[in-house]
């Protein structure tokens, strides 16, 4: 008995979507009309799919499907033969695919074309290209994807300059490009020139003084604001699926789960043109995240231009693999780091064949947008840094110590987000996503400008915050007293370590409140209905407090050398203490707190860094973050997000230790108990049509067993309702003097045709002669992982051969749910 998850939309050819005020997967409402359960709440509005919604799922072989619930049997079977016969076996919206199925079916169509390419030369050539497809939709999907990242990083970081002033030789070269060729700057002012114009000087010219700093204060706050009402307000009006992160969603789409829309053209098209908005208005975001959706959606666009991909889900869930190792790629600038991302944190079936392909995609976008060259310093990496001095193996007590602030960060971050998302979806504030994100974004100006480490960027923070601190250095970070001439006439990389000046004691101070800001303004602005990432902020944090950290034992070596600390390793004159290296670590340390990520953290942030020398810190810090913030809550920030808004997905990481058996978790229960409705199933010989769709008519269910005997229950397969639907209408058009009184038969031989009576319904075809069947007494533990390692979506129940119930993937959740002491109603879909 499967029970019908969602349905979104009436039995025709064309999803639509009507009042998309707070739609998509960002906490919103969505009304389903046919959910065997309920209605399905997301956030706090209420949803119709009225609207054409871009189909990301091919409509090739059969799942569960979502009925809506069928009162009219004749009216709702006319309205499924719009996609005719070949529709049998498609899958619904919100329901998950059938790995098995759809492994068996490319096995086939290997098969197939191995016997023809023998035949023929042309059917040869035609298997050729279907072996070299997978890596020329890998090539086109690098070239889309490092292209559109390019042109977002050069976008957004002109934009960001835009609130601050406009270059006169041309406005649309940033602050950077325009002062490149000035030969007017100075070294203590080289950001300055008489090329770039700052608003108060445009409007009324000075640039110094209450009047300038209150006009660019304004200008600053009103661009941020445009900036933002922008973004949401697109978001909002046109692809309502383009806001967020979207790494949950796509971690929950890799694991076979359908959203439709969420990878189409119309969402790539507005995510790209949002994320620059929303990174360019100051919000404490990043673009990361989002830019591993946007290649997401590049890879499932480039998919319908390849059969085998387009119509088939696993396929295209391998696609979509790479496609997210992609994103991190020209994220990062970090190829491998992307792959083991993909591998490690968002896919959930990763082959071989994946793992090549994914570093064959991720290698072709890094050099597209090092062909580019957005950050305009002829690297790849974002954050390119230099350190000179060593770090020492005493060194590693500081490191951990980051380590389990970033644990701790991490974890009290995750609930404070997850508490403030829920608050969201169940209060009237979900209702009002633009007057949220204009508020925030309003607080989050004001704020920021008077501080200029919150008035950069985050890449710009971050990068300032690497820094080692050299002669030539003019930032405050490097205001270091020199009260020795002669350090002035050694090389840079080897200045000692120095006692701060005033402008490194103004800027801690700055620093420590930039970080309270960060810490804050982040756990509100996750989440809005706006394009949002997370590794830029939560890096932010902790470059902070290690730069805080870093800066700290710097001094302590300086005026305490003699301690038994630092006696041996670091004398006095000697350049001991990197701060910039402690500002990685703790970057590190709070995004693997915020992400649990482990392996592919590191190898990112050494390839974002060049600083391959580092490995040992940036482990030890990992490893201590997430073992502090595992400590105090199980869940990464992405598998708290799946697990607020329901979605069907099985953790691998999480074990099931309890003593269950299937009996217990099956429906219905046995011995009647919990309200269930009885077993619906489906006769081999003995129905009607017109009883078949009166059951199926009463019923929500999306698939029925096919038993002997209504008396014997002996099992004999299943079949999907979708199919059964779609095969009873295509008869009624096609074979003549089919009624209500014909028999269904899915025998096989069919029995002898009834004399003077009308034709026989054969349907043998659409049934599944092996469905999986457990024994009531399989322990639970065997059963959910079944369904994580085979992909299963629901599995029979029997005793001697005689069926009793259905365990699906829903039920599994929910009883996983419950044993956690969680609300087991929060599992919304199948």
């Amino acid at each position: 008995m499967l029970h019908t998850l969602i349905s979104f939309r009436k039995y025709n050819n064309v999803y639509r979507r009507e009042d998309m005020e707070n739609s998509g997967f960002c906490n919103d409402n969505y009304n389903s009309g046919t959910s065997d359960d309920d209605m399905v709440d997301i956030s706090g509005a209420t949803l119709d799919f009225s609207d054409d919604v871009p189909q990301i799922e091919g409509d090739h072989f059969g799942a569960v499907s979502s009925s809506g619930g069928v009162t009219n049997g004749q009216a709702k079977l006319m309205d499924l033969l719009d996609e005719a016969v070949p529709g049998v076996g498609t899958y619904e919206d919100f329901n998950t695919i059938d790995w098995v199925r759809e492994k068996s079916k490319d096995r086939d169509r290997h098969r197939e074309i191995a016997i023809k390419s023998k035949q023929s030369y042309w059917a040869l050539l035609h298997s050729v290209n279907d072996a070299f497809s997978g890596w020329l939709l890998m090539l086109c999907i690098g070239l889309m994807s490092g292209a559109l990242a390019g042109l977002i990083d050069i976008t957004a970081h002109w934009m960001t300059d835009l609130k601050e002033g406009v270059c006169l030789d041309g406005f649309w070269f940033n602050h950077e490009h325009c002062c490149w060729t000035s030969k007017e700057t100075t070294f203590h002012e080289r950001d300055k020139c008489p090329q770039w114009r700052s608003w108060a000087e445009l409007m009324v010219g000075v640039s110094e003084g209450a009047p300038a700093y209150i006009v660019n204060y304004l200008m600053y706050v009103c661009w941020a604001l445009l900036f933002a009402f922008l973004a949401v307000s697109l978001v909002r009006a046109f692809a309502p699926y383009a806001c967020g992160s979207g790494i949950p969603e796509i971690k929950t789409i890799l694991s076979g789960f359908i959203i439709r829309g969420y990878l189409g053209k119309w969402t790539l098209m507005i995510k790209t043109i949002t994320l620059v908005l929303a990174v360019s208005s100051g919000l404490s975001l990043g673009k990361e995240g989002p830019l591993v959706h946007v290649a997401c959606c590049c890879a499932n666009v480039l998919c319908h231009l390849f059969a085998k991909y387009r119509l088939n889900e696993a396929k295209k869930r391998e696609v979509l693999s790479a496609a997210a190792a992609v994103g991190v790629s020209v994220a990062f600038g970090a190829p491998i780091g992307g792959v083991l991302f993909s591998l490690e944190e968002v896919s959930y079936y990763f082959p071989l064949k994946t793992l090549w392909r994914s570093f064959f995609a991720a290698l072709v976008a890094a050099f597209t947008l090092r062909s580019i060259n957005p950050f305009g310093n002829s690297r790849l990496v974002l954050f390119y840094v230099e350190f000179h001095a060593p770090w020492h193996l005493l060194e590693l007590a500081p490191f951990v110590l980051l380590g389990v602030f970033g644990g701790i960060w991490g974890a009290l971050f995750i609930r404070a987000n997850i508490a403030w998302c829920r608050r969201r979806k169940t209060t009237r504030l979900g209702r009002y996503p633009v007057l949220e994100v204009v508020a925030v974004t309003l607080a989050t100006a004001v704020l920021a400008f008077p501080n200029e480490y919150t008035r950069m960027s985050g890449s710009e923070l971050i990068s300032e915050l690497f820094n080692d601190c050299s002669l030539l250095d003019s930032s405050k970070l490097c205001d270091y007293v020199n009260q020795d001439a002669a350090n002035i006439t050694k090389p840079s990389n080897e200045l000692p370590d120095r006692p701060a000046g005033a402008g490194l004691h103004s800027a801690l101070w700055q620093l420590s409140l930039a970080l309270l800001f960060k810490m804050v303004l982040t756990v509100f602005t996750f989440g809005m209905k706006v394009p949002s990432g997370l590794f830029i902020p939560s890096m932010a944090v902790g470059a902070i407090a290690g730069r805080l950290l870093g800066v700290g034992m710097e001094q302590l070596a300086y005026y305490h050398h003699d301690w038994p600390l630092f006696k041996g390793w670091c004398s006095q004159g000697a350049d001991c203490i990197t701060p910039g290296l402690y500002a990685m670590v703790g970057a590190t340390a709070c995004l693997g707190g915020v992400t649990r990520m482990t392996v592919s953290l590191v190898v990112i942030m050494f390839e974002l860094t060049g600083g391959l020398e580092y490995i040992v810190p940036l482990m030890a810090a990992t490893m201590t973050s997430k073992w502090v913030a595992d400590a105090l809550g199980r869940e990464g920030i992405y598998e708290a997000h799946i697990r607020l808004n329901g979605y069907p997905f099985l953790e691998a990481k999480e074990e099931f230790g309890h003593k269950t058996l299937a009996m217990d978790v099956m429906r219905p229960r046995a011995g009647g108990r919990r309200g269930d409705p009885p077993l619906a199933t489906l006769s081999q010989e003995g129905m009607t049509l017109g009883e078949v769709e009166a059951l199926v008519g009463g019923t929500k269910f999306s698939g029925f067993p096919v038993v002997v005997s209504q008396e014997s229950q002996r099992l004999v397969g299943l079949v999907l309702r979708r199919d059964l639907l779609i095969s009873i209408d295509n008869s009624r058009k096609h074979q003549e003097g089919v009624v209500s009184a014909s028999r269904v038969v899915f025998s096989d031989p069919p029995p002898p045709q009834v004399e003077n009576g009308p034709p026989d319904l054969k349907l043998r075809s659409i049934l599944d002669l092996s469905p999986f069947t457990v024994t009531d007494h399989t322990p639970m533990e065997i059963v959910v992982d079944i369904f994580r390692k085979l992909g299963l979506r629901q599995c029979l129940v029997t005793h001697n051969g005689r069926l009793l119930g259905i365990i699906t993937k829903k039920d599994i959740l929910k009883h996983m749910a419950q044993m956690a002491n969680r609300d087991p109603d929060s599992i919304l879909f199948n």
